[in-house]
């Protein structure tokens, strides 16, 4: 964990050899979710300096793996994550970032599922090394649930954060992390605490909404809400998607028109917060992407300080 940095022609060939030409089944093949990715086993994951990564950054990326959006951890695990560790040391944002990847479903059961999914949170190490996190990586239970209720679990992601996430860029440097959710549904605007102690175990002694658990992720990262608008479920209720993100983080919602420019827009939302011309950012991916890249940055505004939000409990 941080002790060697990101190797793009590593990812390549381990990509080549295990991954080309496979479906998402076929890559993810866990039926269950492994106890070293489970919330509930994991008191905390770090992100911590090291030799080799002197300044490190914690990045998550957060992936819907409900219904049909096991496509998306089928591109971070072929070329999104390599895209977006090679631009990032390319163009320097921030510096020595360090990769977590998580996977998201529902506690929440509904009409199709009335117990939720099985594996509703799953989440790797923070690792600075294509293999290592490549390892975890395949092993994540993509699901492909969701159940039918109206929305999805990504504030899960924003508990685990703020509360199961330690890292030097915060402690030592008072610098934000960045963690970005990827999906196509809104996000349940209050989180049940009899879902919150199936998923992280403790006592919650009420429930929480999805502002306060965004709010206390904002404390430590630059939370961001990547909508795929033209996939899934946001293809015919876009306004309905996007009015309940702007309610949970607004200014904070990248209006993904391309799934295939997927990491050239995180990397380009990092540099717009780290005080990137936007214009300058878009083009910088040339004619032919740029106007995908300026539609889903418009609204993201530079960095302003440090978030007053709370840490729960």
């Amino acid at each position: 964990m941080g002790n060697s940095r990101f190797d793009a022609t590593d990812w390549s060939n381990y990509s080549n050899s295990n991954f080309s030409g496979k479906s998402t089944a076929q890559i993810f093949t866990a039926t269950k979710m492994a106890k070293a990715l489970d919330p509930l086993n994991i008191k905390v994951r770090e992100a911590r300096d090291s030799a080799a990564n002197p300044c490190s950054t914690p990045l998550i990326l957060a992936s819907d793996v409900t219904g049909s959006m096991g496509m998306i951890a089928h591109k971070l695990i072929t070329d999104g994550v390599p895209t977006v560790a090679k631009e990032i040391y390319s163009r320097r944002p921030i510096s020595d970032p360090q990769i977590m990847m998580m996977a998201i479903g529902d506690a929440r059961g509904g009409w199709s599922n009335p117990e939720g999914d099985q594996s509703p949170l799953q989440t790797t190490q923070f690792e600075a090394d294509a293999l290592t996190l490549l390892e975890q990586a395949k092993s994540l239970h993509v699901e492909m649930g969701g159940n039918g209720n109206g929305g999805e679990g990504y504030s899960l992601a924003h508990y685990f954060a703020s509360n199961r996430v330690v890292s030097d860029s915060w402690e030592k440097r008072r610098r934000k992390g960045y963690l970005f959710t990827i999906g196509d549904e809104p996000c349940h605007l209050d989180n049940k605490a009899s879902e919150l102690r199936r998923v992280f175990g403790g006592t919650f002694e009420r429930d929480y909404t999805a502002r306060e658990l965004a709010d206390a992720a904002l404390r430590t990262f630059e939370v961001f809400s990547v909508v795929l608008v033209n996939e899934g479920y946001c293809r015919s209720s876009r306004k309905q998607v996007l009015d309940n993100w702007n309610q949970i983080l607004p200014e904070r919602v990248i209006q993904l028109e391309d799934l295939s420019m997927l990491a050239e827009a995180i990397v380009s939302t990092i540099q717009v917060v780290e005080g990137a011309n936007k214009g300058a950012v878009a083009a910088s991916w040339g004619d032919k992407n740029a106007l995908v890249i300026a539609n889903a940055i418009k609204d993201v505004a530079s960095r302003s300080g440090q978030s007053g939000a709370m840490r729960l409990a």
